[in-house]
């Protein structure tokens, strides 16, 4: 694949910066754009440039923009579920707006390719598991539904202008690469709470629920390696096609609950973990479990660390060496 000159919203995040990286191994010139509210300016690669603006600055992203650009990888969103349903508003005006904004100045300046950070929270309660490209979206969340939005948005914009558009809808994202890894604030995510009990930061960990329809009762979800998520976004970049908008789950196919994950963890640090049964949250699935086939097939991709003990001792080296996450701004 030719070296391409790329923008990366949201490169100041954890995915972002971590696909940043891989796309800098792969010989790509890389400029990052991040507002940094909820990024982290450490974790920004050293090698790409750094613009701190807004996507729901219109006149920002035009300018940003305007020194070309051969293709666009938009990590940049907001991504808390209770949070969006507090707030609909700035989700919308965030995640679909700063969407919007984003494609209005890649016609503009005629960026020709874009991948498109999405979730498999678009698909709400599935009624069949695994979750194929197929099921119907039915987001119960603003998150969700901004995400939806923000896809339709990409199909009306890839028709009308030919870009090639390629959404990647991930499922549970973990792990870490190097010293590159997950800070959240607030942290919401299971693997890295739980590790902060190991770290002794918390004193147990909650489970959500223990009476679902799963082998132990507690809820299974699929995750996937951050290094296996980033290869799929070079492949993705390669694999976006004019005018078509492609939409690919990605995730590993497999799932473990909560309880396998509380497990593996203890196995991986050693340390005894402590949890909590408390009751199911409103609206959370038993399981959510990629239908993967199509961007394997499609595109040929191949996760190369799809078991649980891996992900978790990548998350466990960065929480080691970065205890209370990167320096604060």
């Amino acid at each position: 694949m030719r070296a391409m000159k790329l923008l990366v919203t949201g490169g100041a995040g954890y995915i972002g910066s971590i696909v940043s990286r891989h796309l800098l191994a792969a010989g790509h010139e890389l400029t990052v754009f991040d507002n940094l509210e909820r990024g982290h300016r450490d974790a920004v690669a050293q090698e790409a440039e750094l613009i701190v603006g807004d996507l729901r600055d219109a006149d920002a992203v035009q300018k940003a923009l305007a020194g070309g650009f051969d293709g666009v990888l938009h990590f940049a969103a907001l991504a808390l579920v209770a949070e969006s349903v507090a707030e609909p508003g700035l989700y919308y005006k965030n995640n679909v707006g700063g969407t919007v904004n984003l494609l209005e100045a890649m016609v503009a300046h005629k960026v020709p390719r874009l991948v498109f950070s999405s979730t498999c929270a678009v698909y709400g309660q599935p009624d069949e598991v695994p979750i194929s490209e197929q099921a119907p979206p039915r987001p119960l969340n603003s998150y969700g539904a901004s995400k939806l939005a923000a896809d339709h948005a990409i199909t009306d914009f890839c028709k009308a202008y030919d870009i090639g558009a390629v959404s990647l809808r991930y499922f549970n994202v973990a792990g870490a690469h190097g010293h590159v890894g997950e800070d959240h604030e607030p942290e919401t995510h299971l693997i890295p709470n739980i590790l902060k009990v190991a770290l002794g930061q918390r004193e147990s960990v909650d489970v959500f629920g223990s009476d679902y329809p799963t082998p132990d009762g507690s809820a299974v979800r699929d995750y996937i390696h951050v290094d296996d998520l980033a290869a799929a976004h070079l492949l993705a970049l390669e694999g976006a096609t004019a005018g078509q908008h492609r939409i690919y789950n990605l995730g590993n196919g497999s799932g473990f609950s909560v309880r396998q994950v509380i497990a593996a963890v203890e196995q991986v640090t050693q340390s005894k973990i402590p949890a909590v049964e408390k009751d199911r949250r409103p609206g959370d699935p038993p399981q959510l479990v990629a239908a993967a086939q199509k961007i394997r097939s499609e595109l040929g991709w191949t996760p190369q660390k799809p078991d649980i003990e891996t992900i978790i001792a990548d998350a466990w080296a960065f929480h080691q060496d970065h205890p209370h996450g990167y320096p604060k701004q």
